[in-house]
């Protein structure tokens, strides 16, 4: 079977975050702003290639100030690494429709290893005829492994942000002809 390449949907497609904010809420921040480039000879996807790159200023959390202080250089500093990138080295067929993508994601100057839980939600026609899979990924990283270590100790105790920062995803993917 011939590798096929599969072109990225952003209307049908996020990329979101979560982390722990005053050790008692969690905020929610998306990158609106990413593309996809997937091939993969097979159907099901086992083989597949896939790389990532975000906008790294396109940050939204719902907050114009601290969406200006995460593309600064006490976090992402957007100005000096404009982008991330997660290039994959695997990705392997659990069971079923479950999947874990393996590869590395670069963020600032650092890059490692990551592993996302990957939901591989089928393939359909659209009503012009092109074929669509869709897939939901999550997966947990540790901010601080990728340098963005900026925090604040609180009065009461504990920090202002969490360490761990949650993933999650949606992609559509349309194949080429």
């Amino acid at each position: 079977m011939s590798t096929a390449k599969w072109s990225f949907d952003p209307a049908h497609s996020e990329l979101n975050f979560k982390i722990k904010h005053l050790m008692i809420s969690t905020v929610t921040g998306s990158f609106p702003d990413f593309q996809v480039e997937t091939t993969s000879s097979s159907d099901d996807f086992s083989d597949a290639s896939v790389k990532v790159t975000v906008n790294v200023s396109s940050i939204n959390t719902k907050n114009s100030q601290r969406d200006g202080h995460l593309a600064s250089a006490d976090f992402f500093d957007a100005e000096k690494f404009p982008e991330i990138i997660f290039e994959s080295t695997s990705m392997e067929k659990k069971s079923g429709s479950d999947y874990v993508l393996n590869g590395n994601l670069k963020i600032k100057d650092v890059s490692k290893p990551v592993s996302l839980q990957v939901e591989f939600n089928g393939q359909s026609k659209d009503p012009w005829g092109n074929t669509k899979a869709g897939f939901t990924f999550e997966g947990k990283i540790n901010r601080e492994d990728f340098g963005l270590t900026y925090n604040a100790a609180l009065e009461t105790g504990g920090v202002l942000l969490g360490n761990e920062v949650k993933i999650i995803g949606e992609v559509q993917l349309q194949k080429q002809a």
